[in-house]
């Protein structure tokens, strides 16, 4: 806080993954080491992260008192309510607390015997405010689903991909550099990518006839037959970029098994790097099936202690699952992923 000059009460501007962004308030703990943060499960939702992912924060002096805000809640934490939501959670939450507010935020507030969640689905000004007593706060609307909510926290990012960090490298420098910041090609005097439909070949053309000629179009292609492409569509102003994604090496591995492993309760004995550099020749797809083949014995381990006829299982088997490194060496049978390959570095003594 001394590096930022930030005080107890100001307000920050937190980025996480994604390119979210939420602001809070600031508060000192003394029991929170320097290049730590606490945040609660709702602030670490907003910002698509997990215990233990990597934040940025800075100071938001700035922040203005909003005029108008609208806020619904979440249809699931309000069934069952015939009061006025308004009255019982939403002015108690805000009175005198100037909380600060994201659009596309969602916020609990917890009332009686409930707690209900909120989203924010616009602010004046935009696209954060700070709730003062003469912010106008408006309620009114059909309760936001919980489908479409958790669709938006299951989007799959830059980040919920392994293994291939040379080949997003070279997707960015291809897509979002040129459709971002085009000023950067047209200052150095070249064209950036679009109206691709001029240049495509006569077969994809036919299947793409209903694009209008627009600029900022590129279109990506995938294949696992490199070698059967026409040389025609690999020519310059057509599909004249190609990124090679192979087998993964050890960091990527790494990676993926990060990835993977990212929801799961792991052992203190679990050492991901040594399973990445003991599982040579492994794709995703085979480290995919390693962590759930993991995850699996580590519940047949518990299978005596669980009745299946239950409709419950008992709160401390379940506070004592945990995958351990034994599960990942586990070799089930049918499938073919477990720690075989020994010797990931060879030598002419090897050969």
């Amino acid at each position: 806080m001394d590096e930022l000059q930030l005080f107890r009460g100001d307000t920050v501007l937190l980025k996480g993954k994604k390119r979210r962004e939420s602001v809070c308030i600031v508060l000192s703990d003394d029991t929170c080491s320097d290049e730590k943060v606490r945040m609660n499960r709702v602030v670490r939702n907003n910002l698509r992260v997990r215990l233990g992912d990597v934040i940025s924060i800075q100071p938001c002096p700035d922040v203005k008192y909003g005029k108008r805000i609208h806020v619904l809640p979440i249809d699931d934490t309000v069934e069952g309510i015939t009061g006025n939501i308004f009255e019982v959670y939403l002015k108690p939450y805000f009175l005198e607390a100037y909380r600060p507010i994201r659009k596309g935020d969602i916020f609990l507030v917890r009332g009686g015997m409930r707690a209900v969640e909120f989203k924010v689905v616009e602010t004046d000004p935009s696209p954060y405010c700070i709730v003062a007593p003469d912010t106008v706060i408006h309620c009114e609307g059909e309760p936001i689903k919980r489908e479409d909510e958790e669709e938006s926290l299951n989007e799959v990012g830059y980040d919920d991909i392994g293994g291939v960090r040379k080949q997003l490298a070279q997707i960015k420098e291809m897509v979002e550099l040129p459709l971002r910041h085009p000023a950067l090609f047209k200052a150095i005097g070249v064209k950036t990518h679009g109206e691709v439909e001029r240049r495509i070949v006569s077969q994809l053309l036919t299947l793409m006839d209903g694009l209008k000629q627009r600029a900022h179009v590129i279109v990506m292609a995938a294949t696992n037959r490199p070698n059967s492409i026409d040389p025609a569509l690999r020519r310059f102003g057509r599909f004249d970029r190609e990124v090679d994604i192979g087998i993964p090496d050890a960091t990527g591995r790494l990676e993926i098994l990060q990835i993977h492993t990212k929801n799961m309760k792991l052992a203190d004995d679990v050492d991901l790097e040594q399973v990445a550099n003991e599982t040579h020749g492994h794709v995703g797809a085979d480290l995919a099936a390693l962590c759930s083949e993991a995850a699996l014995q580590a519940i047949r381990k518990k299978m005596d202690l669980i009745d299946l006829e239950d409709e419950t299982i008992d709160a401390e088997v379940m506070n004592s699952l945990a995958v351990t490194m034994d599960d990942f060496r586990v070799r089930v049978q049918g499938v073919s992923v477990c720690l075989l390959y020994k010797k990931a570095t060879l030598t002419f003594y090897n050969i």
